[in-house]
């Protein structure tokens, strides 16, 4: 950064947490709040329009979603580092923001200097999360049916996809039936299931087929 002063958007549906926000960053000194958002698609538009180092982003609102602005920010090449500060700490809004290209995630009741430390190094392009999200992610990366398939099971799994038998399988790729098996045996473990139905049914919801 150009300045010692670390420039932010602050992006919330709810007045009074932007008001609450706002305050607490003007009575600290290095911060300098820019603007406001009440959506993800006016942070969208005002993290274009006022380059802030880092943008405190709400994820559920109406009128435009964080992780909708996120991956539209990432997609845009935006400088800007997003930290998302919410209520929420579900895999199902962690996931997808850091996916996106979140820098970081910290909940609500976060101690305010635990946030302004988050906004410091979110600055800096270090990873923030709250202590709950770090350790919900380290368990979903130890679960199974995270680790990719190679290009051979991806093959297998597309002809299972078709309806091709083990032993059809093995003429097409020029190898042995038990080969076969033991990529499917690979392929269920990595995806978490037990059979070449579920196999399917998860690789089509995960992308990996279609």
């Amino acid at each position: 950064m150009s300045t010692e002063v670390i420039t932010l958007l602050v992006v919330d549906d709810h007045p009074v947490v932007r008001d609450g926000l706002r305050g607490m960053f003007r009575s600290a000194p290095g911060f300098e709040v820019l603007g406001e958002a009440s959506n993800g698609v006016a942070a969208v538009a005002l993290a274009t329009e006022l380059d802030p180092d880092v943008i405190l982003m709400d994820l559920r609102m109406p009128g435009g979603n964080g992780v909708d602005a996120i991956t539209e920010l990432t997609r845009r090449g935006a400088r800007s580092r997003v930290l998302v500060l919410t209520t929420y700490d579900t895999d199902s809004d962690t996931l997808p923001a850091i996916e996106a290209g979140a820098t970081g995630y910290l909940l609500k009741d976060a101690p305010r200097d635990e946030l302004f430390t988050a906004v410091r190094a979110a600055a800096e392009g270090r990873t923030v999360l709250s202590p709950a999200v770090a350790s919900r992610l380290v368990s979903r990366v130890r679960a199974p049916g995270n680790e990719p398939l190679s290009t051979r099971e991806r093959e297998v799994l597309a002809l299972v996809a078709k309806g091709t038998s083990n032993r059809a399988i093995a003429a097409e790729l020029f190898i042995s039936e038990a080969t076969v098996k033991t990529h499917l045996t690979h392929i269920y473990g990595k995806l978490g299931v037990k059979d070449r139905a579920a196999a399917v049914a998860t690789a089509y919801s995960r992308g990996i087929l279609g």
